[in-house]
C-alpha cells in the first residue's frame, strides 16, 4: 500500500471520527433542548412552544393596578357624590372612542360623542396621533377593541388640582400599514395592553394656572369654590351642586405598555 493511500485512509478515518463525535454532540444538545421545551411549554418543540405561548398571551388580559379599595374612600370623603361606576363608564367610553378616532383618522368621531368634560390636552393627543400617521403615510388600525377591566390606579392632590388615574386592561387587533404592507402588529393575533386615563378636578384655578375650569364658581355670587365637594358657597352661603361628570375633566390618556414604532 502506497504512502499516499495510507495518508488518505487516515484522513478519512479522522473525518469519520469527527463526524461521529459531532453527530453525538448534536443528539445530546437536541435532547437537552427537548427536555427544556417539555419543562417550559409541555412540548418537544421550542418553536411550537413559543407559538403556543404567544397565542395564550394574545388572549390573556393584562393585570391592572387595582387600587380602587385604597383610593375610592379618600375620593368619596373629598367628593361625597362621586359615583365610581359613572366614571368607569366615562373613562372606558372615552378610551374606546379615542382609539376608534385614531383608527379612522377622524378626531370628529370623538368630538361628536363627547362634547363636555374633556380637556384640550386630551383632544390634542388624538389629533397629534392622527397627524403623525398622516405625515408618515401610515394607516393605524384598532379593531375588535375590548376593555376587560378598569380600576382606580392613583389619586393625588397638588397645585390646586385633584387627579384620578384610571387604568384599563384592553385587548384589540392593532397593526400599522404603509402602501399596503404591514409595518408592525398583526391582523390575526390579538394584542393585550394597559391604558391610563386621567381625570382632573380644578380646585383652585390660580394655583393650577388655568382659567377654563368648569363648575368651580358659585352660581349666585361668582366666588370660586375652593373646598373639595363643597355643598355651600363659603362667601354667600348659597347651595352649590357640582355636576361631577362635568367638573371632572378627561385630562389625558396613555398606553402603559407603549411600544409603537
Amino acid at each position: 500500500m502506497s504512502k499516499g493511500t495510507v495518508t488518505l485512509l487516515v484522513i478519512v478515518f479522522v473525518v469519520c471520527i469527527s463526524c461521529g463525535a459531532g453527530y453525538a454532540a448534536y443528539r445530546i444538545v437536541r435532547e437537552k433542548l427537548r427536555r427544556l421545551s417539555r419543562m417550559a411549554f409541555g412540548t418537544d418543540s421550542i418553536t411550537e412552544g413559543l407559538e403556543q405561548q404567544a397565542k395564550e398571551l394574545a388572549v390573556t388580559p393584562k393585570s391592572v393596578s387595582a387600587m380602587t379599595r385604597i383610593f375610592l374612600p379618600q375620593i368619596q370623603r373629598d367628593f361625597p357624590d362621586f359615583h365610581i361606576e359613572q366614571f368607569k363608564d366615562k373613562v372606558e367610553n372615552a378610551l374606546m372612542l379615542a382609539l376608534q378616532a385614531i383608527s379612522a383618522a377622524d378626531a370628529g368621531i370623538f368630538e361628536r360623542q363627547i362634547k363636555d368634560g374633556v380637556s384640550e390636552e386630551f383632544l390634542a393627543q388624538i389629533k397629534n396621533r392622527i397627524r403623525e400617521n398622516e405625515t408618515e403615510a401610515v394607516t393605524e388600525h384598532y379593531e375588535q377593541i375590548q376593555i376587560h377591566q378598569t380600576e382606580i390606579a392613583n389619586y393625588e392632590k397638588k397645585q390646586g388640582t385633584c387627579m384620578i388615574t384610571f387604568q384599563s386592561a384592553v385587548g384589540y387587533l392593532h397593526y400599522c400599514e404603509k402602501a399596503g404592507k404591514v409595518l408592525s402588529g398583526s391582523k390575526e393575533l390579538t394584542e393585550q395592553t394597559r391604558y391610563n386615563v386621567q381625570l382632573m378636578y380644578i380646585q383652585n384655578e390660580k394655583l393650577a394656572g388655568m382659567d377654563n375650569a368648569v363648575g368651580t364658581t358659585c352660581p349666585n355670587c361668582g366666588a370660586p369654590i375652593t373646598n373639595l365637594g363643597a355643598a355651600y358657597c363659603e362667601y354667600c352661603g348659597s347651595a352649590v351642586t357640582l355636576l361631577n361628570l362635568k367638573v371632572w375633566t378627561l385630562h389625558s390618556f396613555d398606553e402603559t405598555d407603549y411600544h409603537h414604532s
